[in-house]
Parts: structure tokens; C-alpha cells; sequence
């Protein structure tokens, strides 16, 4: 299934909804017309666990296309927001995961020419995620070196701790697209959060893929392109470290919820790995996509204080 978060219109309230087609279905008033319960919410949704996700199919099943008046709308006729519009704790971002990228990265960001022998971690607050459509916020006064990072994100459905490896994947809800924005020129002695954990700099969405849809991450292309012309486009398959290696690296030490999210690392073809070095400008325009997930277009619109 593709799970969204949407508003029907400006003044309405986020609302969890699946994409049927050209279609939104609203789960809570779904559930409502079978006579069943289901929350309005994606966290309160990844939170009712399994049975949830089989109730909500049950309701797709019996409808079978025909949705009861008023628990439907067009797919045109809505806003989408982030899937999540708010999480709960810092996203987890994963450094240097394509052997590719870290190439690029050590001529260009002084990072090591060796490939990471552990996952290099670090991490995006919740102000960072901006829906679908919304803007990417160059502030001029902060940075000259906006770059962008096309990612597969990874939502974890149910507690992982002390998690082995072949374990893993049965902890993922399901998985997104993520942009993960840096301002190259703010790494601070080595650390990432103020480059990356800016407002705006995790765009996030289009929709949720249940994990079910994706048994196997590591065999996705992605790609991302600025006004038109393409920079990034790879596979999973090539990630350093697989999303289980991910999952079970963090967990290790750090207890992943239901919710979380896990930015698994982008490919080569990053502004600051091309030579001239290429930046992100206001008027801009950012598409990434991750297959059999959906895409993410982004203005990139100027933030800078007067």
C-alpha cells in the first residue's frame, strides 16, 4: 500500500489517507463506514502494529473499488504533506554509504579515502522535514554551498533493540524518499548537524510503501535531477552498508520506535563531488526518485534575513 498524509483542503486537518489508483482513501472514515476503527494519523497508524495495516486491507478488500461517499477524493484534488509530518526524534542519517560517494567526498569534503568500516551516523531534527512541493530554504547569510542527496528512507514499524542482522527488515513499516539537503560550508570541526539539520533540509514523501511491497530494498534505482538535468542515479544494491546492516548497526546501542526514520545515504553525483562544484540557488527546482516509491519536486526558494 501507499500511505499518504494529506489535507483535503487549506483549512482542513492532516488526515492519513492510501492511494487507490488516481484515487486518496481516507482510512479513519473507511474503517468508520465498515464499521470498523482506524486512526487518522501515520504515527498512531505504525503504532496499532500488524493488525492495523491487515484492518485496512480488509476494508480495501470489501470496498473492492467502490468507496462508500465522502471517504474518497481525487489524488489531483488534495495536498500531500510529509508522510510524517512530524517525527518523533531525529532522523538517523547515514554518511558516506555508496563506495562512490566516498570517493567524491574525499577530494572534494576532507573526508577519508578508506571506506567506513562501521556506518557513519548522524542526525536531522524533525524541523528539518518539509512535504512534498514545499520549499527549500537558502538562506545566503548561512551558506553559499547548498547541496543536494537523493535517499531511500526507512520507517520502522516496531521496537528494535540488540537486533541481528537477519532480523532486521522485519522491523521496517516501509520505506520513502528523502532528500537530504547540506550546506556544505557549515560542518563545524567535523560535525554535521548544523549543515544538515537545518528547517527545510528534509524534504520527505511523496507516500509510505508497506514494507510488504518492498521485500527486498537493496534493488532500487534512484536518481535526482536540478532544472531538468540529471546529477545522482544508482541502486540500492550498491549501499556500503544494506538497510539491515543499518537497522542492526543502530540498534546495537541506540533503541530504534515505531516511527523512526533511518535516511540510508545517497550516491555519487552530489554538487560538491562535481568539478566545477555545483550549488542549489533559489528559482531551482529539485526532483529525486526512488522506484516503486514515487518522486519529490522542491522549489528552492530564497530564505536569506534582511
Amino acid at each position: 500500500m501507499k500511505l499518504v498524509t494529506y489535507r483535503a483542503s487549506v483549512e482542513a486537518a492532516a488526515r492519513l489517507g492510501v492511494i487507490v489508483d488516481d484515487l486518496v482513501v481516507d482510512v479513519a472514515a473507511l474503517a468508520d463506514a465498515a464499521g470498523k476503527n482506524l486512526p487518522a494519523s501515520m504515527l498512531e497508524l505504525i503504532d496499532a502494529g500488524r493488525p492495523g495495516i491487515e484492518t485496512l486491507r480488509d476494508c480495501l478488500a470489501d470496498a473492492d473499488g467502490r468507496f462508500p461517499t465522502g471517504t474518497a477524493m481525487a489524488l489531483a484534488n488534495v495536498k500531500l504533506l510529509a508522510p510524517i509530518p512530524r517525527p518523533r526524534k531525529n532522523i538517523f542519517g547515514i554518511g558516506l554509504n555508496y563506495v562512490e560517494h566516498v570517493a567524491e567526498s574525499a577530494k572534494s569534503l576532507d573526508t577519508s579515502k578508506d571506506l567506513p568500516k562501521q556506518p557513519v551516523i548522524f542526525s536531522k531534527p524533525p524541523t528539518t522535514v518539509v512535504g512534498p512541493g514545499e520549499g527549500i530554504e537558502h538562506n545566503g547569510k548561512i551558506t553559499q554551498q547548498l547541496d543536494w542527496e537523493v535517499e531511500l528512507a526507512v520507517i520502522i514499524g516496531t521496537t528494535a533493540r540488540r537486533v541481528a542482522k537477519q532480523h532486521a527488515l522485519r522491523h521496517v513499516f516501509g520505506y520513502s524518499v528523502m532528500i537530504d539537503v547540506s550546506a556544505r560550508d557549515n560542518r563545524r570541526a567535523g560535525q554535521w548537524i548544523f549543515s544538515k539539520g537545518q528547517d527545510s533540509y528534509a524534504p520527505f514523501g511523496p507516500c509510505i510503501v508497506t514494507a510488504d511491497e518492498i521485500p527486498d530494498p537493496q534493488t532500487l534505482d534512484l536518481w535526482l535531477t536540478v532544472n531538468g538535468v540529471e546529477k545522482q542515479r544508482s541502486n540500492t544494491r550498491h549501499m556500503l552498508f544494506k538497510v539491515d546492516d543499518l537497522i542492526a548497526d543502530i540498534s546495537s546501542g541506540i533503541t530504534l520506535e515505531p516511527g523512526d526514520i533511518i535516511a540510508s545515504g545517497t550516491p555519487e553525483g552530489v554538487g560538491a563531488g562535481r568539478s566545477p562544484q555545483e550549488w542549489m540557488w533559489p528559482g531551482d527546482t529539485i526532483v529525486a526518485c526512488v522506484e516503486g516509491i514515487g518522486s519529490l519536486r522542491h522549489p528552492v526558494v530564497d530564505a536569506t534575513p534582511e
